[in-house]
């Protein structure tokens, strides 16, 4: 059985780590609060230009664009969002989950495939297992801005136009609410969802200036770039929250590993008061 002075060492240890994470739980939840707004603020302008782009790629049969045309796959890119910290619960190691049982599912050969990562985390993971990492961006703000990921989405978008890839799936997590994130799957390029999202869509009338071809050209990589920042948006959103929660409960079960510790500590105390005046009471009668 521990001595007292053990147990009383690790009662102290157990409250400073509570009011470690407490703190992290306080901070993450602030951060949560800006970084679901920076994410529902994106949305409209989301929304928008996802209504021109499908208005021209419905409304004109002469308006092509290679990035709305599948082609035979012989190379699949993986856009995978991730954090540069850990303590978020099971934020990265289900995501990375889920990519690298796809990559396995799909491919027989690293020739068939590489990995564009945003974060540490995943770019450590993916390092590990010798996974073809393309394009990697760690140390992002916990707020991110655009200017910060625009040379990886502008590469991205690039590697799809000269056949690097020919097909790039993103992978992130969804931002639900604080207590429930999803990890999503979503074809980056080509773009053949749109067509289908038009339908579903109540799409304004455009008249536009220049020609519907030239507009593509420059909006179609703005367009998927908008979709890689909005994804990283809502995975922001999504690390906040999850580390949050995952900090709540260390604190909570802080608490409960302190008043078991505590029970025990009095209980010893109690035994060993109770063994001294055993040995008092022995002793006394002995000098009888």
């Amino acid at each position: 059985m521990a001595s007292l002075r053990d147990i009383q060492s690790r009662i102290n240890s157990t409250k400073k780590t509570s009011q470690i994470t407490k703190a992290m739980e306080m901070v993450s939840a602030s951060k949560l609060n800006r970084a679901e707004t920076n994410a529902k603020s994106f949305n409209p302008y989301m929304d928008k230009i996802q209504d021109v782009v499908a208005s021209i790629a419905s409304g004109s049969r002469n308006a092509t664009h290679p990035m709305l045309k599948s082609r035979e796959v012989k190379r699949t890119g993986y856009v995978v969002i991730t954090s540069d910290r850990g303590l978020a619960g099971a934020y990265n190691s289900s995501i990375l989950r889920t990519v690298y049982n796809k990559i396995k599912q799909n491919h027989q050969s690293p020739n068939e495939y590489g990995v564009i990562v945003v974060g540490r985390v995943g770019r450590d993971f993916f390092k590990k297992r010798e996974v073809p990492i393309m394009l990697e961006v760690i140390g992002l703000s916990d707020q991110p801005s655009f200017s910060d990921i625009k040379d990886l989405a502008s590469q991205t978008v690039n590697m799809f136009g000269d056949e690097t890839f020919d097909e790039i799936h993103l992978f992130y997590n969804h931002f639900v609410s604080a207590i429930q994130q999803e990890v999503t799957e979503k074809q980056l390029l080509p773009l053949t969802d749109i067509g289908a999202e038009s339908k579903s869509l109540n799409l304004t009338s455009y008249e536009f200036e220049p020609s519907q071809e030239e507009i593509l050209e420059v909006l179609l990589p703005q367009y998927a770039e908008s979709l890689i920042y909005g994804a990283l948006l809502d995975g922001k959103a999504s690390e906040h929250a999850a580390r949050m929660t995952a900090m709540k409960n260390a604190t909570d079960n802080a608490k409960d590993l302190i008043s078991s510790l505590t029970l025990v500590y009095n209980r010893a105390r109690q035994a060993a008061i109770t063994q001294e005046i055993t040995e008092i009471v022995g002793g006394a009668a002995a000098l009888e």
